[in-house]
């Protein structure tokens, strides 16, 4: 017979709504802080859009009016050391994290400091572009940051922002400072795969990360209720064991009661937690118009929202308790226009019949590309360089095994280091044993991940942003980066320049190419060519054992993202390393001739250099041929490249993976611009076929570059030359 027992889910679930006597024993201070930031938000908006009308704001303008009782309320009892993120509708999460960290003492009735102007002045210049911007005017208004004031980011991205803060919140947690993070996001980010994948791995692993989810009812003109079933979004925090609570989001003090309670818990390390706010936005998705101007709302939903306004149900409770009148509204509401008009006026000036942005508060165009990358560290005192390391007694290891000592060295060396990945605390070392160890010598340091490389790249991604803590991540296999993607390059590889030029990322993320090895087409990218495109990334790909502890060393000093790649054919090959140094450096952005000739350039990477080596050796032709090391577009050693190219005049870019993702495409074209008044014949190129590699053992094969393809080409570029080789030779190697 069939029995059923009612489950029920561990985590509480509540509403939470606040009465008269709530409001009586409500801090007066409190109060008059949360009115005069939702005033000074609202008016800030209201210019904002103004300014937008005219033209004058370059993209959207995404106003969070209606909104403010939600981020005032979450934000306003948080410390200064608690971070905030948001989306792009995140004026108002922004300012009321600024404005609590420069004016504590904000007050309804007093006048306001100097250093609420800034603010305002500030976050007002980065909307339109400018120069006196947080961020240079390189965010405007999707990307606002002020990381002192505990301002992580606003994102462009819908959930893009959400990995990142458990990232933050991961570094509280490491650090034991009782800080927490929130992030903020909408009703849309809450089917993003990202959210939902952080929601997973922020209560595995228990973070003080607090999701604040702004339920406005419309992804751009999209009712929630057309695209989920559950339109109560809190629903789903009990799913993943995390208690929620849902608030009427025009009621600022119940906002700021659920926060209290939900930070509590996080302070104690019994985060996370969910808080869903009902909210309105006022104008449409973007610009200074209603929703029900496009037909998807109707002006008697508007005029109903608009009648529960946060702004006058703070100052009506105000009112009644006796604590503010009307008049002293209305002059809030007058200063606050006074302040936001001066604020615009000096950053915009009359222009016959118009207005104009002041032309000396553009950023200098020189400026367009300063920050993609930080400046490589100075080489740390004390520390062998190459050549030094390269006369020391050497040792045969094999490449697996280097790889597991070097980071074995570092994590004895720096506390700050932490490494997660699928499986990286399991199996001996993970799939191919290159973290042996580490998670029983380091305990804590080193964390298997759930299967979700979106949220614990950006997880790990908002750790290095942080500055606290240096992540290390594994891609089991770098195909994977595709469902990471948002996180690898639009957060990640971008969050540098971004922000202008203010965010360190010291990041390294270790993946394996492993053509040939039966895994078929989604297992056996080369990412090199994928990663060139995105210039926030540093690229090495070590040949050699001993070029992989140095380059390792040298990406764990360096201050941006560096991508490590490694490829399973070279795991069992002994190599020499020293013997007793495993913390020498081999600098980023040097390539190595590793065989000096006069007939042609042979420029490769990985374990290709081995392949080209014994390929060469085998046809006997006098090639030079430099393992570029370096892969990065404005990384690569063009000084050894170009020395040689103008002394052989030739050049064959061998590389193993496909065609369409190749990075030889690139490297030949960028050398055909640099060099080629020095070039005999166009650039000739090794590379596998349009295809990825399937499974079938000789179809795998056909896909990819070996050394009968090399062979190929070095014929070609012969022949070309006019000495083409002996057929019986190339016979003898197809």
């Amino acid at each position: 017979m069939v029995t059923r027992t009612s489950l029920s889910v561990t985590a509480p679930w509540t509403a939470l709504a606040t009465g008269p006597e709530d409001w009586d024993a409500a801090d007066p201070a409190l109060l008059g802080k949360m009115l005069a930031q939702m005033h000074l938000i609202r008016a800030f908006e209201e210019k904002v859009l103004e300014l937008a009308g005219e033209g004058l704001v370059h993209g959207p303008a995404h106003s969070s009016i209606g909104q403010e009782g939600g981020a005032v309320g979450s934000i306003v009892g948080l410390r200064a050391s608690d971070q905030v993120n948001g989306s792009h509708r995140g004026h108002h999460q922004f300012l009321a994290k600024a404005l609590g960290y420069a004016a504590p003492q904000l007050d309804a009735t007093g006048a306001f400091p100097d250093a609420v102007d800034q603010v305002l002045y500030r976050t007002l210049a980065e909307i339109l572009g400018l120069e006196p911007g947080f961020g240079h005017g390189r965010g405007g208004s999707m990307h606002l940051r002020w990381a002192e004031a505990g301002a992580l980011g606003t994102n462009a991205i819908v959930g893009g922002g959400v990995p990142l803060a458990a990232g933050a919140a991961m570094a509280h947690q490491l650090a034991g400072t009782g800080d927490i993070t929130v992030t903020c996001f909408g009703d849309g980010a809450m089917n993003i795969g990202a959210t939902l994948e952080t929601l997973n791995l922020a209560a595995a692993w228990s973070l003080p990360l607090l999701f604040f989810v702004e339920n406005n009812l419309y992804a751009v003109a999209t009712h929630v209720e057309e695209v989920t079933r559950e339109a109560r979004l809190s629903a789903r925090a009990p799913g993943f064991g995390i208690p929620a609570w849902r608030v009427d989001g025009m009621d600022p003090l119940a906002v700021y009661l659920a926060t209290s309670e939900a930070v509590a818990l996080l302070r104690e390390g019994r985060g996370p937690a969910l808080i869903e706010v009902e909210v309105y936005r006022y104008f449409h998705q973007n610009g200074p118009f209603p929703g029900s101007a496009f037909g998807y709302r109707t002006k008697e939903e508007e005029a109903a929202w608009r009648a529960r306004d946060p702004l006058k149900r703070t100052a009506d409770e105000m009112i009644r308790r006796r604590l503010i009148d009307e008049a002293a509204v209305a002059d809030l509401r007058n200063r606050c226009e006074a302040l936001m008009r001066d604020v615009a006026g000096r950053l915009v000036e009359p222009e016959g019949n118009r207005r104009r942005i002041r032309p000396s508060l553009w950023p200098d165009k020189a400026f367009v590309d300063v920050g993609i990358r930080a400046p490589l560290p100075a080489h740390p005192p004390g520390r062998r360089g190459e050549e030094e390391a390269r006369r020391l007694p050497m040792v045969q290891r094999r490449f697996v095994d280097a790889i597991a000592d070097v980071l074995h060295r570092r994590f004895a060396t720096d506390p700050s280091l932490i490494l997660m990945g699928e499986d990286v605390h399991r199996l001996k070392g993970g799939t191919n044993g290159a973290t042996r160890g580490l998670a029983d010598a380091f305990p804590g340091r080193v964390l298997g991940t759930p299967i979700s490389e979106g949220a614990f790249t950006g997880l790990a991604g908002g750790l290095a942003i942080d500055g606290r803590y240096r992540p290390i991540i594994e891609f089991m296999y770098p195909d994977f980066m595709w469902v990471a993607a948002d996180q690898v390059f639009n957060q990640v590889g971008k969050a540098r320049h971004m922000f202008g030029d203010d965010t360190d990322v010291p990041l390294v993320l270790r993946t394996k190419i492993a053509m040939g090895t039966g895994y078929g087409s989604q297992h056996s990218l080369d990412p090199a060519g994928i990663f060139a495109t995105a210039p926030g990334w540093r690229i090495v790909a070590p040949a050699t054992a001993f070029d992989y502890v140095g380059l390792m060393n040298a990406a764990l000093l360096c201050r941006d993202p560096v991508l490590v790649i490694e490829h399973v054919d070279l795991y069992p090959m002994m190599e020499e390393v020293p013997a007793d140094d495993l913390d020498y450096l081999v600098p980023l952005g040097r390539a190595r001739i590793v065989r000096p000739g006069t007939e042609m350039t042979i420029l490769t990477y990985s374990a290709m250099v081995h392949r080209t080596l014994e390929t060469v050796v085998a046809l006997g032709v006098d090639a030079e041929v430099i393992d570029l090391r370096t892969l990065d577009r404005l990384g690569l050693d063009w000084e050894t490249v170009g020395d040689s190219i103008r002394r052989t005049h030739n050049v064959l870019i061998v590389e193993q993976g496909a065609r369409g993702t190749s990075y030889g495409g690139m490297l030949a074209d960028e050398i055909q611009r640099r060099y080629l008044d020095w070039l005999d014949q166009p650039v000739q190129r090794v590379h596998g076929r349009e295809a990825s590699p399937t499974i079938s053992k000789v179809l795998e094969r056909a896909a990819f570059a070996g050394p009968a393809e090399i062979a190929a080409g070095i014929a070609r570029t012969m022949a070309e030359k006019g000495r083409p080789l002996d057929p019986a030779v190339l016979e003898a190697l197809a």
